[in-house]
């Protein structure tokens, strides 16, 4: 089995997988890699199963060397880190590629392994970025907008009178409460922003039918009443990390 990691700001995602699949997958808590608490949680994911490799991607840096020697010391495997310099199955047609976000590489693989080229990744995550890769099979940029909680949970933070809220699903289009009012600017006005963004990539693209993924903690819920989004993949970072070690050099 290949264990994966997806470090993100909020959540750590681990993944298991065979040469096929991810097979199983839970997230925990980013801060427990510096509380220490992370390896024996790794260990009880794990369980029996045997390591014969691992792979990483990670956007915080003081992380990633206590998830490398987690790894070495618990299954005795160095952990691939995927970089722009390690990654060999889509290639980058980009300015300064050591400034991209590894998990949106990781995302670009499994989404042009899955789904052809060209294709384009929404992750809804602490950020909602889309990340696109063209006609060629190469990333070629992407975009950056701030996450629904991150958003929402700034509103609360900067005012005296919003509350923080749950994102949900909401059905009215005019708020008769402040909850409501600011998930339907979350909700709606996200969905709008989606649709807009999508619209412009496809033309900028010339993809009259352009595959868009969605993947990250809101992808459900965004992809419910947008049409554009014709597929969602929860662990599509988790699937690039596997395909990027599978076709390692």
């Amino acid at each position: 089995m290949i264990l994966l990691f997806d470090i993100g700001n909020t959540h750590t995602h681990i993944g298991l997988a065979n040469a096929q699949r991810v097979v199983r997958q839970i997230n925990i808590p980013t801060l427990t890699w510096l509380g220490g608490s992370a390896p024996g949680l790794v260990e009880k994911f794990v369980g029996r199963s045997k390591i014969a490799g691992a792979a990483l991607c990670s956007v915080v840096p003081r992380v990633t060397p206590r998830v490398k020697r987690a790894i070495l010391k618990l299954y005795e495997v160095d952990a691939l880190e995927l970089t722009p310099a390690t990654i060999a199955v889509v290639g980058i047609h980009y300015p300064k590629p050591e400034s991209i976000g590894p998990d949106r590489l990781a995302n670009a693989v499994a989404a042009g392994h899955h789904f052809g080229a060209p294709v384009v990744v929404v992750d809804f995550g602490t950020a909602v970025t889309f990340d696109v890769v063209d006609a060629r099979g190469d990333y070629v940029g992407g975009i950056i907008a701030p996450g629904l909680a991150a958003m929402t949970d700034y509103l609360h933070e900067k005012t005296a009178l919003l509350p923080k809220i749950r994102i949900r699903e909401v059905d009215a289009v005019v708020g008769k409460n402040t909850e409501q009012a600011m998930l339907i600017g979350a909700v709606h006005g996200y969905r709008g922003l989606v649709r807009e963004l999508i619209g412009e990539l496809k033309r900028e693209l010339k993809a009259k039918n352009l595959p868009v993924v969605a993947t990250g903690g809101y992808a459900r819920l965004m992809a419910a009443k947008l049409p554009e989004i014709t597929a969602v993949h929860p662990g599509l970072t988790l699937e690039g990390l596997r395909l990027v070690w599978a076709k390692r050099a």
